[in-house]
């Protein structure tokens, strides 16, 4: 799929993390002038986002500016720095469980983070914002797929709290002062890169250390796991396409739950043939954590029609891309 990105100016923010980083790539290699922001916190190991940043660094339409969006000092020098096409929110505190332990730093950067480059936008006449939001706005909602249209009025996690305050926050600025805006909820997006704290990356790192993996609600579970090239891609679309003065909601996700054993069972499998060897995985088995919900599964019915997109990218092949970059960057023998 071609995207008309060349020379169009783009801010994305959290550009150190995992889908910023796929992300600024994408728009890099499209010909887009990037301008990456992040505040590069120790949420997760500092080394590996130092390490995304460094392979951007190699495109000479990219920039980077170390900034922390719930400064308001900060965002606006950001949008000082020049007159951005588009914006693309992807700053955030990431994980749900965090959120149960330490709430304030998700009000810090969700709520107040987001409010300043909300406001940004609307003062430096950004022609599209187009943010994350999360499939965990839903819930432990029992009706499948997720629709945009259903009732996200129940989170139970603070984290799904911030980005329905998010989605909320954005529909009252394209309301009041007609800025396009697009909430974009992402479903278990996973892939090289990755954050270590996702579950796959988790497995694997556990797996590879010869120690049992923490299996919750005994495995009974159903995850929309999406690669992050097709997330990035949908989002690349996004970004290409002429903004209306509406806001917008979309699910990404591939559309294909799986259950969290089998899961397992892929990564297991893509382990032994990479590495020559049988990998045995021990499985301990617990409850449900709390903040956690049993199942994801998106509905893209929206995405497809808007912008013909659609995930092409199986468990298997994503798992195995995932491993070989995995081992690579390790050097696991």
């Amino acid at each position: 799929m071609e995207y008309n990105l060349k020379n169009m100016k783009i801010l994305v923010t959290g550009a150190a993390g995992f889908i910023g980083f796929h992300l600024s790539r994408m728009l890099c290699e499209a010909g887009a002038e990037v301008v990456g922001a992040d505040k590069i916190n120790d949420y997760y190991e500092v080394s590996l986002k130092e390490d995304r940043l460094a392979e951007l660094e190699k495109y000479p339409n990219f920039s980077f500016v170390r900034a922390d969006i719930a400064s308001q000092d900060e965002v606006e020098a950001l949008f000082e720095r020049c007159r951005y096409d588009r914006v693309v929110n992807l700053a955030a505190q990431a994980g749900v469980r965090h959120s149960v332990e330490v709430p304030r730093d998700y009000a810090d950067a969700n709520l107040m983070g987001f409010f300043n480059i909300l406001d940004a936008s609307r003062r430096h006449k950004v022609a599209h914002l187009i943010y994350a939001s999360s499939s965990s706005v839903y819930g432990n909602q029992q009706k499948t797929p997720f629709s945009v249209t259903d009732n996200t009025g129940y989170p139970i996690s603070f984290y799904a709290a911030t980005k329905k305050a998010n989605e909320l926050m954005a529909h009252s600025y394209t309301h009041i002062y007609g800025i396009p805006t697009t909430g974009v909820r992402f479903f278990t997006v996973y892939g090289p890169y990755g954050r270590p704290d996702m579950a796959y990356f988790n497995f694997t790192r556990t797996i590879l250390d010869g120690e049992p993996i923490k299996v919750f609600n005994h495995g009974d579970m159903l995850r929309d796991f999406t690669y992050v090239d097709d997330i990035v891609r949908g989002l690349c679309a996004m970004i290409a396409a002429e903004p209306e003065a509406k806001a917008k909601i979309y699910n990404i996700g591939n559309n294909k739950p799986v259950k969290l054993g089998d899961f397992i069972n892929t990564v297991e499998r893509t382990l032994s043939k990479k590495l020559g060897r049988e990998i045995n995985v021990e499985r301990e088995y617990l409850p449900m954590q709390q903040g956690d919900v049993y199942q994801t599964w998106a509905d893209i019915d929206d995405l497809q029609r808007d912008f013909g997109f659609s995930p092409d990218t199986t468990i298997e092949e994503g798992i195995e891309r995932f491993i070989e970059w995995y081992v690579d960057y390790y050097n696991v023998k």
